[in-house]
């Protein structure tokens, strides 16, 4: 499917629900591919029913996801008191050809297409003494990069942040991706160069573990 370039579109981001899981699911697997990590990426489906949706929104595992529309968001029914669904307008500068657009009809209904997600978590910092939200995962399928989507996703993420009083949000990101690095710094964000990651999994978390 293919869009017009200057044609105004409605950009939604909203909770994300168990029914919207086979899309999740692609756009981990899209996200690990695109960060050469498909090997690694072992979910599915059934596990992520099972581990995304047990605790209340903000108190567990989050998933908000980014929709586009030709037409404006009906006002949708509550499912938490704590979010109101953000939509704004876009104009598509440049054309859009989605041939994946069939696969990503949202579960809410066909003129909605599925272009992006955020999962993120709550995190601690003992040094703000506040609690926080962290990335995991950002992710804005191919044909709608370079659009400003994937920052309508992070602010979506911050403003409920500051709405909880919390003191910050953070997220990680490959050293390679010198434009992901580009736009984080350009919105304000500090890019910590002497940081690293320390992770036991598999084995080794079992064996240390034990």
């Amino acid at each position: 499917m293919a869009t017009e370039a200057g044609s105004e579109s409605f950009a939604c981001v909203r909770l994300a629900t168990k029914e919207d899981v086979p899309h999740i699911l692609k756009l981990i697997q899209q996200l690990a591919e695109f960060e050469r990590l498909i090997d690694r990426c072992i979910a599915t489906e059934e596990a992520l029913s099972s581990t995304l949706f047990s605790a209340p929104p903000f108190q567990g595992p989050t998933v908000f996801l980014l929709e586009i529309s030709n037409n404006n968001f009906p006002i949708p029914k509550t499912l938490d008191e704590s979010f109101e669904q953000m939509v704004k307008n876009v104009i598509l500068k440049t054309p859009v050809n989605d041939p994946e657009r069939v696969s990503f009809v949202s579960a809410l209904g066909n003129d909605r297409t599925v272009v992006g997600f955020v999962l993120f978590f709550k995190n601690y910092s003992t040094f703000l003494a506040k609690p926080g939200f962290y990335i995991e995962d950002l992710f804005v399928r191919e044909p709608y990069r370079r659009r400003g989507l994937g920052a309508i996703l992070i602010r979506a993420v911050a403003g409920q942040a500051a709405k909880m009083g919390f003191g910050r949000v953070e997220w990680c990101v490959l050293d390679w991706n010198v434009n992901a690095i580009k736009f984080y710094e350009d919105m304000g964000a500090q890019v910590l160069q002497e940081w690293r990651i320390c992770r036991l999994t598999g084995e080794a978390l079992e064996a240390f573990g034990s």
